[in-house]
């Protein structure tokens, strides 16, 4: 893990938060660092070994919990952009890190759609997915004892997929070791049936992951959601917020089961 060197936002300095009339602002703190997955110039994270994979989410976690005891950082965007339309602008292998020291607006909408759902179900939303799934297998991409893939209910883009930890944890820094090491197989395994399906596409990967000041949430599931780019998103979603997706899931999730890869 290196510091980006031409970093969104820097360690260095204070928010210094100000009002300007109607506006607020403040200046850039933050972190930016690079995980260079590795010395293999021309390798996708398909093509590395499940340990190679593995270690990544290790180096992901180890920086969090370094990076949160700066009280000034309060949330982690953990991420992974492969291909140039999928905004990444940099061929060797990489990953990225960015601590803000905001919250952002959309992860707050996720988190207060997932409490409204925990305080009239009295469960947690990403647990009631899991079950869900399960009685419904449709939609299932490939299950372990730690995760389960799937390709989501209604989803904003073709063959869109999550990985979700079958253990309810809110931080993705708090999971037991054993969950990094068979996180690697899954993502490895997963990313291979990608790209065997749909030719190695462009793609986003984003760890969801509760605010890194906030305690221990009944009512977060961190999980990670992998975004193929087959689609571009134009006028119409955004003047509407709404997707047009024409893969169902059932039918991308068969696809991906039976490429016959692990």
């Amino acid at each position: 893990m290196v510091p980006n060197k031409f970093p969104a936002l820097r360690v260095e300095g204070e928010l210094d938060r100000q009002g300007e009339g109607l506006y607020d602002k403040m200046n850039g703190v933050g972190a930016h660092e690079v995980l260079i997955e590795t010395p293999e110039h021309n390798l996708t994270l398909g093509e590395l070994g499940e340990k190679q994979v593995a270690d990544l989410f290790f180096a992901f976690r180890d920086r969090i919990v370094d990076l949160k005891k700066d009280q000034r950082l309060k949330f982690m965007v953990l991420f992974r952009n492969h291909g140039e339309s999928a905004g990444a602008t940099l061929e060797h292998p990489h990953s990225q890190l960015i601590a803000l020291p905001v919250v952002p607006k959309r992860v707050v909408e996720e988190m207060v759609g997932s409490q409204r759902h925990y305080e009239y179900r009295e469960r947690c939303i990403y647990c009631d997915i899991i079950q869900q799934e399960l009685v419904t297998g449709s939609r299932i991409v490939l299950e372990t004892d730690h995760f389960l893939v799937i390709c989501p209910y209604a989803p904003r883009f073709p063959f869109e997929t999550w990985v979700i930890p079958r253990r309810h944890e809110s931080h993705f820094e708090k999971a037991d070791a054993a969950v990094y090491h068979n996180l690697g197989w899954v993502m490895r395994a997963l990313l291979r049936k990608i790209d065997k399906v749909l030719e190695s596409p462009p793609h986003n990967m984003i760890i969801h992951t509760a605010p890194a000041q906030d305690n221990p949430l009944p009512y977060y599931h961190w999980h990670i959601e992998l975004i193929p780019k087959l689609t571009r998103v134009a006028g119409f979603e955004w003047g509407s917020g709404f997707y047009i997706n024409p893969t169902p899931p059932e039918e991308a999730a068969r696809y991906l089961r039976e490429t016959g890869l692990p």
